[in-house]
């Protein structure tokens, strides 16, 4: 058996999007690869299933499909890719292809309601008229029909599963649509490595329960789920022991995310469609359920959050005051706080450095968290980190163990880290490499101040500078520059001129012997 080998898996479906590169908007295009990618896996397992039936059974159709009513996903007949792909020639081949997802929606409700059938193969707005439909979706046939592509379980081999490659591919498709769409990026991804990192310092346990109130296409969970499936000696973040919660307010998004979780075989993972500001998903009889760990990278300062209704929120979230009707960093601040289990849980977000500042309403709320003690760490990281702002941003961290009855109650004080020094450079964007990770995470668990980095800091000094959370006025990053020895300076300056009096002096002789009149 030839191994698999996640750079041709990858290469080959990037090049998939060659069909639509320069024609469509890479935050359109990469919904319709990211189905049909999708779809390529289901039709693929589920062949697999069949052929591996069918030899346990010696062929026995009723013994066959009783294993097959129990497989993760149900493919009625005639729907799957493989059945496709002859007919891709098709003058309705868009067509045909929707119908065969719907179908295959219907048959899976509850696991894909509104995941298969939110792009359409069809749509002339999008795919063109029909000579270019046809030509686009035909492309599509051909180009997930390569060897590289198929996603067969049985075609695996040693500790990476179907799930492991293509949920990789999954997510390396999305990085690469993140760089191509720019400042929409924002809406459904979060690098690799600042999810890494955020999930490090939320530092999620086995058995806990975790939620991502902005999910985006879910990457953060599976970094989640990976964190602790490593934390429990496992491969595979499938095999982890934690439950997944995840809110998103685009359908398209959603559906990617839902796709995500299924592709990293996480089936069990709850991915909600709504917004969580005014419409949030999870509850418990008329009350917010509530989480060990609430991880997100939220929309910046986000201008329609839902002010006009906040002031009758009866989840009583924003009791610490209203956040402003432009920005609402601190509305995803209070749902998270109290979406936290009290006393235990933990919050961790990506915001802009404006919340550790901003006056006003912004500033009650800020005064309110810090004097409730649940203030734990402010981070600043560099700047060009995402594909959808160049501005700097930071990791605020919030630990309701440190409230009264906790485990951390008797804890005073905030860690500030300044990080945004250290990153390595890239053609686009900035990238954080696994030793500035390692840094980061070791200085906010050790607590101590490391000289031009990082810095424990007393609440009472927080009060004292009126609430700012300003990482500069708690970590002094200046270098003193090296002493200048004028003396020396003046003696080097003296022995450059006589050499170079010296110089001149030989020049005007060489002149002279070549017959050049000065």
């Amino acid at each position: 058996m030839t191994p698999v080998k996640q750079s041709d898996v990858n290469k080959a479906a990037w090049d998939a999007c060659d069909t639509f590169r320069g024609t469509i908007d890479a935050a359109n295009y990469k919904d319709y690869i990211l189905v049909f990618l999708f779809w390529k896996y289901l039709s693929d397992i589920w062949a697999d299933e069949r052929k591996q039936a069918a030899e346990q059974y010696d062929g026995d159709e009723t013994r066959i499909a009783r294993r097959l009513s129990r497989f993760r996903f149900q493919l009625p007949d005639g729907t799957s890719f493989h059945d496709l792909y002859p007919q891709r020639n098709a003058e309705n081949i868009g067509e045909l292809v929707n119908i065969a997802l719907e179908a295959i929606e219907d048959a899976n409700l509850a696991k894909l309601e509104n995941v298969l059938t939110a792009v359409d193969f069809n749509s002339r707005n999008n795919l063109g008229e029909t000579a270019d439909r046809n030509r686009r979706v035909k492309d599509l046939f051909d180009t997930f029909h390569k060897p590289a592509l198929d996603f067969s379980p049985s075609r695996f081999s040693g500790k990476d599963t179907a799930e492991d490659v293509i949920g990789e591919t999954y997510i390396y498709l999305i990085s690469r649509f993140a760089s191509d769409a720019g400042k929409k990026a924002g809406e459904f991804f979060t690098p690799r490595k600042v999810s890494e990192l955020l999930v490090k310092l939320a530092d999620p346990q086995p058995g806990n329960r975790i939620c991502d109130p902005a999910c985006g296409s879910s990457t953060l969970l599976i970094r989640a789920a990976e964190y602790v499936a490593e934390k429990e000696g496992k491969h595979h973040a499938s095999e982890a022991n934690v439950a997944l919660f995840g809110q998103e307010a685009t359908n398209q998004t959603s559906a990617l995310a839902r796709m995500n979780m299924f592709l990293h075989g996480l089936d069990s993972a709850r991915i909600e469609w709504g917004d969580t500001l005014t419409n949030p998903k999870f509850l418990t009889e008329d009350a917010l359920m509530r989480f060990d760990r609430v991880i997100a990278n939220p929309p910046f300062s986000l201008k329609k959050w839902g002010s006009e209704t906040a002031k009758n929120d009866r989840f009583h979230r924003y009791h610490r005051g209203l956040p402003p009707q432009s920005r609402g960093d601190y509305a995803f601040v209070s749902h998270m706080i109290e979406s936290a289990r009290p006393r235990e849980g933990k919050v961790a977000l990506i915001a802009p450095h404006g919340v550790l500042f901003r006056g006003a309403a912004e500033g009650v709320i800020r005064q309110k968290l810090i004097e409730e003690n649940l203030l734990d760490a402010v981070i600043g990281l560099p700047a060009q980190l995402f594909p959808s702002t160049g501005i700097p941003v930071c990791i605020v961290i919030f630990d309701r163990s440190r409230e009264k009855g906790g485990a951390r109650a008797g804890v005073d004080d905030v860690m500030f880290i300044d990080a945004s020094r250290e990153f390595t450079p890239g053609k686009k964007q900035n990238e954080l490499e696994e030793g500035h990770i390692a840094k980061i995470v070791a200085t906010y668990q050790a607590r101590e101040d490391v000289e031009r980095y990082a810095a424990l800091i007393e609440r009472a000094q927080i009060r004292e500078n009126g609430y700012n959370l300003n990482i500069p006025r708690y970590v002094d990053t200046f270098e003193a520059e090296a002493e200048i020895d004028i003396a020396a300076v003046q003696a080097e300056i003296v022995a450059l001129e006589k050499q170079l009096a010296e110089t001149r002096k030989r020049m005007d002789g060489f002149l002279k012997e070549l017959g050049v009149s000065l």
